[in-house]
């Protein structure tokens, strides 16, 4: 694995797995629209519950199974249990901060919508690059030159767990002081009608929005 592309992938909350419809009866694409944003990112579910006839307990899911979905990929790496849910807490806090304005929705002849979203993507991440591959190396530096003094040599684990929690200070410290964003981009998001008259967005709509959210063209 390109272990910056790895860290990276799972700051990225991803949306492609959920089939999120609305009821066609009265049908206001661009609201429903930014429902499925708003309880994705923010777990806002009185919009989704509406429309969407979904009970309360199945538009929390929707947000929680987001966060459960990146916290499955924290559990491969056999993290510290207290440094799980400090990023746990991380990626809920910058999900909430996604920022993102739905436009108005324009119909065509066959009863579908487009709906133009701006994203105006964090910048945290990449702000706050440089400062980590610095602290990073002050750290590689130390281990070694403890190792040539005679200090015992880490586990590989002990320093990945090291490095995630230079990551992790880093970036907490960066967003408590503020989010940044970057300039605004669009995605155009289809509304289509499906099956007895039951509205989807497609997930790769879904995943390019997504793909938006936070800026990662340092890799």
């Amino acid at each position: 694995m390109n272990k910056k592309r790895g860290i990276v992938s799972i700051l990225i909350l991803s949306m492609a797995v959920m089939m999120l419809s609305g009821c066609a009866r009265k049908f206001d694409a661009s609201g429903y629209t930014k429902a499925v944003l708003d309880v994705c990112y923010k777990g806002e579910t009185e919009q989704y519950m509406k429309l969407t006839n979904s009970s309360k307990e199945e538009a929390e899911a929707v947000f929680s199974d987001n966060m459960e979905q990146i916290m499955e990929e924290f559990a491969a790496l056999n993290l510290s249990e207290e440094l799980q849910a400090s990023y746990k807490e991380f990626f809920e806090d910058l999900a909430q901060n996604v920022k993102y304005t739905v436009g108005e929705a324009v119909p065509d002849k066959k009863g579908n919508f487009t709906v133009d979203v701006s994203v105006e993507p964090i910048t945290n991440l990449q702000d706050t690059y440089e400062e980590f591959m610095t602290k990073t190396e002050e750290y590689t530096t130390q281990v070694s030159n403890d190792i040539i003094n005679g200090g015992e040599t880490p586990s590989e684990q002990e320093m990945q767990n090291k490095v995630f929690e230079i990551y992790y200070n880093i970036l907490r410290a960066s967003i408590d002081a503020g989010i940044n964003y970057g300039e605004a981009q669009t995605v155009t998001m289809h509304v289509n009608k499906g099956n007895n008259n039951v509205y989807e967005i497609p997930e790769a709509d879904l995943t390019a929005l997504d793909e938006l959210t936070i800026a990662a063209d340092i890799f």
